[in-house]
């Protein structure tokens, strides 16, 4: 039986690990399931090594158990704010025009475009085409066979900090455990909650972890802009807390349980009972009141968002408009809110083309992780096409070498 696909979701608040399976027809089966709190995290970074190693291997030992496998290599997620993304083009000469493009000409023309300046402690994690160029003819997706004089290729590059990256592979395996791929959280969920036709038309991915807020906006059916914004959920539970004076256990406790992020739906009369501080015990508030507290941090957040997709030049093409999805994404009213404040069409993104174990993760909270497994599943489909892997070990341009393989045409 061809051995499993295991996936590595590392966060600011629970590390999530993924057991799946190819069946027969092409379907990803998860059998295996293991969620633990994070430890030795702050927004999606190592900041313990010792205690997020241990917090990952015990994930992976409650997935193996359900899975009855032994994880010794893994899919693994990396974010935190040190992610960022620029584009690039690369040109090549073909020759006389007299014979068609091949694979060699694509690789040399992908090449061109990573030859770019980065900071010393800068490391490229992926570079995908966006579209090829033919002696000036764009909007070409696979050149592979057609003659030509001149190749260019317009790609999407996504850098890191190189002790971020080294820092989350260590973690990984200090656990025996070998990082097959590095995969960028945002591409992971995009790649779980995002249909073709939305990245074929245009739309930008928001999911709102607990630590950080992801965007991906593909465009033409590829990534256009990547970034992670040092936002997310635990800001607004930190809200709750100071404005209402009450523990954050029970401020997150209320958010999950009351809030929604436009209070002027709340009925004014509506009271709860909240845990605060001192002797007192417990009180009683309005619920509008809570919201309140909550609505103003979550429009301020939505800004933000709008305030990046108008930077990155491409609001006026996301006719697919806007999927929400991360932890976050359950907030009661954030669609209605984010669709005025943004005015483009919202919907939320739940993780798709899952079967097996999926009451837990059938969540937007595990978006990152399903894509992990989804793109381990895209990847292994290509690989078998294209013969062995090549070597996963050595330095950090051979690596990306191979990363570069799922996003090449297939011949």
């Amino acid at each position: 039986m061809e051995r499993p696909i295991v996936a590595i979701d590392v966060g600011t608040t629970k590390i999530c690990t993924l057991v799946g399976e190819v069946g027969e027809n092409g379907d990803l089966r998860v059998i295996g399931v293991g969620v633990v709190a994070a430890q030795g995290l702050y927004k999606s970074e190592i900041t313990d090594v010792e205690e997020a190693a241990e917090a990952i291997g015990r994930a992976v030992q409650r997935a193996e158990q359900v899975s009855g496998h032994t994880v010794t290599e893994a899919y693994v997620g990396i974010g935190g704010g040190h992610i960022s993304s620029q584009n690039s083009r690369g040109v090549v000469a073909i020759g006389k025009g007299d014979r068609p493009i091949d694979r060699d000409d694509i690789d040399r023309a992908m090449e061109s475009a990573l030859a770019i300046t980065l900071p010393h402690n800068r490391r490229v994690i992926h570079c995908s085409p966006r579209e090829f160029i033919v002696d000036g003819h764009d909007g070409v997706k696979n050149p592979l066979g057609l003659m030509g004089f001149r190749l260019e290729v317009e790609a999407h590059i996504i850098t890191g900090a190189g002790t971020s990256i080294q820092n989350i592979i260590h973690c990984v395996e200090m656990n025996e455990i070998e990082v097959v791929r590095l995969v960028a959280q945002p591409l992971a969920s995009a790649e779980a909650v995002l249909t073709e036709e939305e990245k074929t038309m245009g739309v930008v991915m928001i999911d709102i972890g607990a630590g950080t807020t992801d965007l991906a906006i593909c465009v033409g059916g590829s990534p256009w802009e990547t970034q992670v914004l040092r936002v997310g959920g635990n800001q607004l539970t930190r809200d709750i807390a100071v404005g209402l004076r009450t523990p954050l256990a029970t401020a997150e406790d209320l958010k999950v349980r009351y809030a929604h992020a436009a209070p002027e739906t709340i009925d004014e009369d509506e009271k709860i009972e909240i845990t605060t501080f001192g002797d007192g015990g417990r009180s009683t508030v309005s619920r509008r009141t809570l919201c309140g507290v909550l609505g103003a941090r979550m429009e301020e957040m939505l800004e933000l968002i709008a305030r990046e997709v108008k930077r990155s030049g491409f609001g006026g093409l996301l006719a697919a408009g806007v999927v929400i999805t991360g932890g976050t994404a359950n907030l009661r009213g954030i669609r209605d809110v984010a669709a005025e404040l943004l005015q483009l069409p919202v919907r939320i993104g739940m993780p798709r083309r899952l079967r097996g174990l999926t009451e837990t993760i059938s969540s937007p909270a595990y978006a990152t992780s399903v894509g992990l497994l989804l793109w381990g599943m895209r990847e292994r489909a290509g690989t078998m096409e294209r013969g062995p892997r090549a070597a996963r070990r050595g330095t950090w341009y051979r690596r990306l070498a191979d990363w570069l393989k799922v996003f090449l045409p297939r011949g």
